[in-house]
C-alpha cells in the first residue's frame, strides 16, 4: 500500500483518502488546514494580519456573455474549489501563504442600472486594491471585467496615472479585439480592444485560436499588439519553437504588467464549463510556465492579475478547480517575486479622485445607447 502525507493533512492511504474526507451524504470535506479552514476564504486561509499582503477579489459580473452562461457564479465556485487545492508549493518549499497575509474580499455585485454604470462601479471597487502595498488577484466573472481593471490600474503607484506604461499579458482562446458584438462595444468579446482604448500601452496574447476578420486585421496593423496563435504554439511539429518565442517575448517585458487569464485559453477538455470552450488550446503546464516566466522577469513587475470566464461545472468540479489551481500558482509566484526582490511594496496611494468615478459613463456614454 502506498502512503502520502502533507503538512496539513494526516497520513492516509491513497485509496482511503477520499472516503475519509466524505460526510454521511457523500460530499467531500475540505482538506484539513492549520490554522482551521475558513469557509468562504480562498484556499480556506484566513487573514493573519489586519492589512493584506495579497487579496483575492471576486467579481460577480455577467452582462454580455454570448454563448454559455454562469460566470456570475464562477468566482464563488472557484473559491469553494480552492479548498481542495494543496497549500504546498514546490518553488517556495512551504505552504501558502508562506508567511504573508492572504485576504479574500466580499463578492462584488452591482445593482447599477446600466452596463457603463456597472463598469464604473467595478472600477471604483478595484481602485481600492491598486495602492501598491498589496497584490490583488481578481476572479471573474466574464472577461468584460478587464477594461475597468485596467482603468483602476491608473491609480497604482507604479503606473502613476500613465497607462501607456502598462503591459497586458493575455491568455485566451479569443482575441477579444472586436469593435463590438451584437451592437455592444463592451461585450466580453471586445475586452482587449476596450482595454487598449482605456489606455493600456501594450498587449501580448497567447492561446488565440478563435477570431473574426476585423480582429485578424487589427492584430497585424496595431503595433501595440503581439499575438501568438495556438495554431503555431500547439503545432505538433514546430510548436516548441513558437512556444519558446512566446516565453522569450515575456522575458523582454519591462515595467508594470497586468496578467489577464481567460480560462478558455486552456484546451476545452480542461475547462468544459467555461462559456466558450474551444478545442486546441494551451495545456495546464503551458499556462503555469507563462506565469513562472512572467513573474521571474526582473525587469517587469506584475502589479495585478485576473482569472476570468469561470463558470460552475455541475457534473465535475474540473472547471472551477482548474481555475483555482492557476489562481493559486499566480499567488505563489507573487510570493516568490517578493522573496527574491522583484516585487517590492511602494507607498500606498490614496484613492480620492472623484473625476474617475464616472469615467466609462462620461467617456463612452454618448457612443452607444445600448451601454448607457
Amino acid at each position: 500500500m502506498f502512503y502520502v502525507s502533507s503538512s496539513h493533512a494526516p497520513v492516509a492511504a491513497v485509496g482511503e483518502a477520499a472516503s475519509h474526507r466524505q460526510d454521511e451524504e457523500g460530499r467531500v470535506r475540505p482538506r484539513v488546514v492549520e490554522p482551521p479552514f475558513v469557509e468562504g476564504a480562498f484556499l480556506g486561509v484566513g487573514p493573519t494580519a489586519d492589512a493584506p499582503d495579497m487579496i483575492v477579489v471576486p467579481l460577480a459580473y455577467e452582462l454580455t456573455t454570448s454563448y454559455g452562461r454562469g460566470t456570475a457564479d464562477g468566482p464563488a465556485a472557484c473559491i469553494e474549489a480552492s479548498g481542495q487545492v494543496e497549500l504546498y508549493d514546490a518553488e517556495l518549499g512551504e505552504d501558502l501563504p508562506a508567511g504573508l497575509s492572504l485576504h479574500t474580499a466580499a463578492v462584488w455585485e452591482s445593482s447599477m442600472p446600466t452596463l457603463l454604470a456597472q463598469l464604473d462601479d467595478m472600477a471604483n471597487h478595484a481602485r481600492r486594491f491598486m495602492t501598491g502595498d498589496v497584490f490583488p488577484l481578481f476572479l471573474g466573472g466574464e472577461h468584460g471585467i478587464l477594461p475597468p481593471l485596467v482603468h483602476a490600474a491608473r491609480d497604482h503607484p507604479r503606473v502613476n496615472g500613465d497607462l501607456s506604461q502598462l503591459t497586458l499579458v493575455q491568455i485566451d482562446a479569443h482575441a477579444d479585439l472586436r469593435s463590438s458584438l451584437d451592437g455592444e462595444p463592451f461585450s466580453h468579446a471586445c475586452a482587449a480592444a476596450r482595454a487598449l482604448d482605456v489606455g493600456a500601452g501594450r498587449l501580448l496574447q497567447a492561446g488565440i485560436r478563435a477570431y473574426a476578420k476585423e480582429e485578424a486585421e487589427r492584430m497585424k496593423a496595431d503595433d501595440r499588439i503581439t499575438s501568438f496563435l495556438a495554431k503555431s504554439t500547439q503545432h505538433p511539429h514546430h510548436g516548441a519553437a513558437a512556444w519558446s518565442a512566446w516565453l522569450d517575448e515575456l522575458r523582454l517585458v519591462e515595467g508594470p504588467v497586468h496578467l489577464t487569464l481567460d480560462i478558455d485559453g486552456l484546451d476545452g477538455t480542461l475547462v468544459p464549463a467555461t462559456g466558450t470552450p474551444v478545442p486546441g488550446g494551451l495545456s495546464f503546464w503551458q499556462v503555469v510556465e507563462t506565469i513562472e516566466v512572467l513573474f521571474a522577469n526582473p525587469k517587469a513587475v506584475v502589479i495585478s492579475a485576473d482569472v476570468n470566464e469561470i463558470a460552475v461545472q455541475t457534473d465535475s468540479p474540473l472547471t472551477q478547480f482548474t481555475a483555482a489551481s492557476l489562481a493559486t500558482r499566480i499567488l505563489a509566484h507573487h510570493v516568490l517575486a517578493r522573496r527574491e526582490g522583484r516585487w517590492t511594496q511602494v507607498d500606498a496611494r490614496a484613492v480620492s479622485d472623484p473625476a474617475l468615478e464616472s469615467f466609462f459613463q462620461t467617456t463612452f456614454g454618448g457612443k452607444n445607447s445600448a451601454s448607457s
